[in-house]
């Protein structure tokens, strides 16, 4: 069996309409790549991506056979159509290509972004009612966690957990005590990377004192020596290739250690998550697609959708999905949504008013705004309301958005701001 032909369809998703609004506001997730793999035997295999490989690497596939690529570390997304056309070629779901099964039933996140309480409490209703027991988002300092937390404990239903993802911190916060404030609601279930990556000693202290578990993402070397000091309760791999993982599901059972994949994408990411989740013997952490939680389209004939926190592993030959073609020819057709221009507003307890937008160098900015070195230190628990400025044309929108370019972050006190029209809740 030779690859002849690798198909490349670049697809646009639309956010679900009820949490479009904060969406937006953070890097793009709805630009998709799917890659339709042909062989010479008449098999097809299907993959997944953000971006399109180069050129360079795709002439690496054509002429292969598809068993060239166990443990495959060229490409996660071409990868996953190489072991979706061996399970076929074999007969077999893609799970019984790692080893042997250890769980039929693979734990699954729901994720979002960190927007303003009321639309965070939305977010946990929704994803409740679409069968998920969990959901993971990235704190920000400009939104209160406490006020967060509790908007979204007065809406779950009993079990629904919060994954807090710190993004290895970057405010002033004393992390034990905040950590600790936090553990006391009944709606939090783990902290993922509340410390910088490297500060391992801190990470066996802070397990040692918290009452929930820790999650680490980002290793100082790679996940390997560092998992024998315990420095954490689970452990997530994030965007790791098919090779890479299978090693380091290896380390992970040998420490007996929970660990979950983090890859983000769709339909086909999602199946083939499941799939390694399903056969790597400690891999029964909630994993993450994020794309598949955000969206309102799918794109294959029988999405795999969660019951009660969990999906079923798929038992067909292969990944065990099929593409919808129609779906994917309309969705190649879609442009892509405009990213709006606007401003972020904090109003604090005391009046005071912090005026800032996204950096364009800072992809992050919305949850590590200390990356881009314009702000004071900022806090995940600072007395404070945050609004959206969407430009309106108006020249106070004008004003203020030069000033905020020009240094970065205007901060005013309640004597100097006035009136100000144009702003919005998104409500």
């Amino acid at each position: 069996m030779k690859i002849t032909d690798i198909d490349i369809h670049r697809v646009t998703l639309q956010y679900d309409e009820a949490r479009a609004y904060e969406l937006r506001r953070y890097p793009d997730l709805t630009q998709r790549t799917i890659y339709v793999v042909h062989t010479d035997s008449g098999l097809t295999g299907l993959g997944e991506s953000d971006g399109v490989e180069k050129q360079e690497v795709l002439d690496r596939y054509i002429g292969s056979n598809p068993f060239d690529w166990v443990g495959d570390e060229t490409s996660l997304g071409l990868g996953t159509a190489m072991y979706d056309l061996m399970g076929k070629a074999a007969g077999v779901p893609v799970y019984k290509l790692f080893g042997q099964k250890h769980r039929s039933w693979v734990p699954v996140a729901a994720w979002t972004v960190s927007t303003h309480p009321d639309r965070m409490a939305r977010a946990v209703q929704a994803y409740a009612e679409q069968g998920h027991t969990w959901m993971k988002f990235h704190l920000s300092p400009f939104e209160n966690v406490i006020d967060q937390t509790e908007a979204m404990q007065k809406v779950a239903p009993k079990g629904f957990k919060l994954h807090f993802d710190f993004t290895m911190h970057g405010t002033e916060d004393h992390m034990p005590g905040l950590l600790d404030k936090l553990s006391q609601y009944e709606i939090a279930g783990c902290f993922e990377d509340p410390l910088p990556g490297e500060d391992i000693d801190g990470y066996i202290e802070l397990r040692q004192r918290s009452r929930l578990p820790i999650v680490l993402h980002h290793f100082p070397t790679r996940a390997t020596y560092e998992i024998f000091r315990r420095p954490a309760d689970a452990y997530m791999l994030g965007h790791s290739r098919i090779g890479e993982a299978v090693r380091k599901a290896g380390l992970f059972a040998a420490s007996e250690s929970p660990f979950m994949l983090q890859n983000t994408g769709s339909d086909i990411t999602r199946a083939m998550t499941v799939h390694m989740m399903a056969a790597f013997p400690s891999a029964n952490f909630h994993f993450v697609n994020a794309t598949t939680e955000v969206s309102s389209e799918r794109f294959i004939t029988e999405p795999l959708n969660p019951i009660n926190g969990f999906i079923r592993v798929p038992e067909q030959p292969g990944l065990g999905v099929a593409l919808d073609m129609k779906e994917v020819e309309r969705l190649a057709q879609v442009e892509p949504m405009a990213a709006p221009k606007f401003m972020i507003v904090c109003k604090y307890d005391n009046g005071t008013a912090l005026y800032t937008r996204p950096d364009p160098e800072n992809p992050n900015f919305m949850v590590r705004p200390d990356w881009s070195r314009v702000l004071m230190p900022m806090s995940f628990v600072a007395p404070l309301k945050t609004e959206y400025w969407d430009d309106d044309g108006s020249a106070d929108f004008d004003a203020m958005m030069a000033r905020v370019e020009r240094d970065g972050a205007v901060l005013e006190p309640r004597a100097s701001q006035g009136d100000r029209e144009g702003l919005t809740d998104g409500a």
